[in-house]
């Protein structure tokens, strides 16, 4: 059985090290490394003439290759009285001088500040799990005592969570200063047998006076830069991610993955904030990859990472696929990072990546960086802020693939996750009406970027498919017929966005109003602000909550709309469905929903589901209440769109019916202005052609 955990969580698991402890038997200390692999940090710390206390010296070698190389002032105890025997008669002859006492490391008999470091190979980890710890302060007590100021406890550990815990907040709680080595298996070394954890060098360092305020520091290998962290819980953390990342490293040098997407995330070493983040696609069994393409790094522009082909399973796949190596690295960048260039960062990650590379690759092997178009694309944050209810957002320009400006609205705690999303077009001249479908690389990529205040949001155009395919929906009412042609259109929508859905109904759609129900307060202020959203007489917003708003229209009665669409993110990201909320499907809420709409009504739900179990539910609660029901997916999303309506329809007419209807409203929308950036962008018989009867 694997003593490897299966999540970074299962390392702060008291059971899963009490597993480790018990299964790893006489093997043990092999796996705390020899001399050849601690001596850069061991010489980094204690001096050749230190007077050095080995804690716990068992039958290692490591006090033996230290002696051979100029240490002679090491005095090693251990609590065995016939490991001291055998160490002593051991090195009687070849090394005179190295001392082994039978000596219990609580309470030893050395006067006070008598040593300049004490050093530790597993005895930590062996004692902490003793009387619940005890055994290891009383320990660290007698360390402390017997170190010089300016002295150092240097334990080599496999940094159990509680032991670590443990050992810094006694040497924090006397003012020490802390300092943590990860010391990662050398590239190339890995063998299937090989031991995946990373040995950790732990460095406390005694001081005069107490320090005023904790020193808590990471550094990766011998000479990393250390990163400082301002709390005891972040240091424990960041040796987590070291855990999880060395397993993970060793189970891709090992095996390939083709039924899973891998991802891990690099933190810049000096800020030690994410950077980048690498997701491994290995190619199926059986695909037919040429013996030169093992190997690839795929570079994802920035402002593309929330790109279905980027940051979804099935996308990822595709990509690979069409690459056609036996392992693709997608490489996404961070936001609040500076990036100089391709060359920059791919000189940056070269050395990383090859830590991935699949098992039996040619040591020699050149492995490209692939991009679009060759550069890293363009991004600028311009505002950023704090919702109470969704927590921290920034809203930013980028450069969409084909070329355009796009502003969006990203809710921090789901990066992936694009809120809300509109086209920008220069204040100053025409917009384009290029539509963003199939984006493929254009020269205005290269182009410089137009300032933003130079820029504003074309309400013409929108981003969503989702959005395009409600508003497409429309045309299901009659709108743009002649015996509708001064018909009134009332719309409900709950959930606002950056409101451009809203604003294209009222700029666009004869006859509309528009109520927008919005729960976040800072969601209407950053669409006002950001997105060019103004309501007026036709297009209102209600600050509340849309559960509540359609329960009062019903209890209240006597206003009815002829459209009630859903538009909300779930904001608990363990179901498999991402909108709407589950409460927003329910039967009862739907049934309200029934009772709000007019006799002609038309209830649209933006439906994101993963789980088609969960869907089959959804869909049989919304057939429960809605007679009629078609459905129309999204290419190369996970969104799809249910159109339900409160009237039967024959099912045998209704599809026939939607191109004469599709033409009608198209060329409704198309009159209303001639300025170009008031243009509606749509192709209404495009969005219904592919609607289905559920």
């Amino acid at each position: 059985m694997s003593l490897l955990p299966r999540t970074a969580e299962e390392f702060s698991s008291t059971e899963y090290w009490d597993r480790f402890f018990k299964k790893r038997g006489d093997r043990a200390f092999e796996w705390y490394g020899d001399y050849n692999k601690l001596c850069g940090v061991l010489h980094k710390y204690i001096k050749v003439q230190d007077k050095v206390l080995v804690v716990g010296c068992g039958n290692s070698e490591l006090s033996e290759q230290l002696y051979d190389v100029g240490y002679r002032q090491l005095t090693n105890i251990d609590i065995s009285e016939t490991v001291v025997a055998h160490m002593n008669q051991r090195n009687e002859e070849r090394r005179p001088d190295l001392s082994f006492q039978r000596v219990d490391a609580t309470q030893t008999p050395y006067e006070d500040a008598s040593f300049q470091a004490a050093l530790d190979k597993g005895t930590l980890d062996a004692m902490a799990s003793a009387e619940q710890g005890a055994l290891a302060r009383r320990m660290l007590g007698e360390v402390s005592r017997v170190l010089k100021v300016g002295g150092r406890y240097v334990c080599v550990t496999l940094a159990q969570e509680s032991v670590v815990k443990l050992a810094v907040e006694h040497f924090v709680q006397l003012g020490w200063a802390v300092r943590l080595h990860c010391l990662q298996e050398e590239r190339g070394k890995e063998e299937e047998d090989t031991f995946a954890l990373p040995v950790f060098v732990l460095v406390c360092t005694k001081f005069r006076q107490p320090m005023p305020a904790p020193i808590l520091e990471m550094c990766v290998g011998d000479d990393g830069v250390p990163v400082r962290h301002a709390q005891a819980s972040e240091l424990l953390s960041a040796v987590r991610e070291y855990q999880a990342y060395s397993v993970l490293r060793k189970r891709l040098r090992t095996s390939t993955e083709p039924g899973s997407s891998l991802s891990l995330t690099l933190c810049d070493a000096r800020t030690g904030l994410p950077r980048y983040t690498l997701t491994v696609q290995d190619c199926p069994p059986g695909a037919k990859v040429p013996r030169p393409n093992q190997f690839a790094i795929f570079i994802v522009p920035r402002g593309s990472e929330t790109a279905w082909l980027y940051c979804s399973p099935e996308g990822r796949r595709q990509l690979a696929a069409s690459a056609n190596f036996r392992r693709l690295i997608i490489v996404s960048m961070h936001r609040n990072q500076e990036y100089t260039d391709m060359q920059a960062v791919q000189s940056e990650l070269s050395p990383v990546v090859m830590d991935l590379a699949p098992p039996g690759m040619p040591t020699n092997q050149q492995v490209p960086f692939l991009s679009v178009g060759g550069d890293l694309g363009w991004r600028e944050e311009v505002s950023r802020g704090v919702s109470q209810l969704s927590g921290d957002y920034c809203v930013e320009n980028v450069r969409g693939e084909d070329g355009e400006l796009y502003r969006r609205l990203v809710f921090l705690s789901n990066i992936t996750l694009v809120q809300s999303e509109s086209r920008l077009v220069s204040s100053n001249a025409a917009a384009s009406s290029h539509k963003k479908k199939n984006k493929k690389k254009s020269k205005a990529a290269s182009a410089a970027v137009t300032p933003s205040a130079c820029l504003s949001v074309d309400s013409g155009f929108l981003c969503c498919a989702h959005h395009e395919v409600m508003v497409a929906g429309l045309s299901m009412l009659g709108v743009g017929t002649q015996q509708n042609k001064d018909v009134p259109v009332s719309v409900l929508l709950v959930g606002l966005g950056g409101g451009g859905l809203p604003q294209f109904l009222r700029d666009f759609v004869p006859n509309a109003t528009v109520e927008v129900v919005e729960l976040d307060p800072v969601v209407l202020e950053v669409a006002k602000e950001w997105f060019g959203f103004r309501p007026d007489e036709r297009l209102s917003v209600t600050l509340g909550d849309g559960l509540e708003r359609i329960s009062s229209l019903e209890k209240e009665g006597g206003r009815l709309f002829d459209v009630i669409m859903f538009d909300v993110d779930n904001k608990d990201s363990s179901l498999g469905m991402s909108c709407p909320p589950a409460a927003f499907v329910e039967t009862p809420v739907l049934q309200k929903v029934f009772n709000v709409l007019s006799p002609r009504g038309l209830f649209m739900l933006n439906l994101v589901c993963r789980d088609p179990i969960l869907r089959k539910t959804v869909l049989e609660r919304v057939r429960s209440v809605f007679p009629t029901i078609l459905s129309r997916k999204i290419a190369e999303e996970i969104n799809e769109v249910l159109l339900c309506f409160r009237e039967e329809k024959d099912a045998a007419h209704i599809l026939p019916s939607l191109s004469p209807a599709a033409k009608n409203f198209q060329s409704t929308l198309s009159y209303e202005s001639t300025e170009p950036k008031r243009r509606p962008h749509i192709d209404i018989a495009e969005m219904l052609k592919d609607l289905v009867i559920e």
